[in-house]
């Protein structure tokens, strides 16, 4: 049996704001599936995680979407070779507009 490769996952320091922003309920979903989704195959592209087009402002790479009408939305980079996955920005998508540690950032 082929054994998958863990991914080390760690936080940006500024995350821990972006998480105070939004309300302490989606706390859990948030971190539960960050696990889920990013411990095994964080670079590989899927109907919710897919590579960017562009690098955001804060150096990310990929993008998961989640949650109810998939409103949540990690920003993070891939180090395959480390093994580690950046968690860099969470957010929230309501409608068209993107929130960040309560701060609005261009979609």
């Amino acid at each position: 049996m082929i054994h998958a490769v863990k991914f080390e996952i760690t936080f940006a320091p500024e995350t821990v704001a972006h998480l105070e922003a939004m309300a302490r309920k989606h706390h859990r979903l948030i971190q539960k599936t960050i696990a889920e989704q990013l411990r095994y195959t964080p670079d590989k592209k899927t109907r919710n995680r897919k590579p960017l087009e562009e690098p955001t402002s804060f150096g990310a790479s990929w993008e998961l979407r989640f949650g109810p009408d998939n409103c949540f939305r990690v920003f993070y980079e891939v180090d395959r070779a480390e093994g580690k996955v950046e968690i860099l920005a969470i957010g929230i998508k309501e409608r068209n507009r993107l929130f960040i540690g309560g701060e609005e950032f261009e979609l």
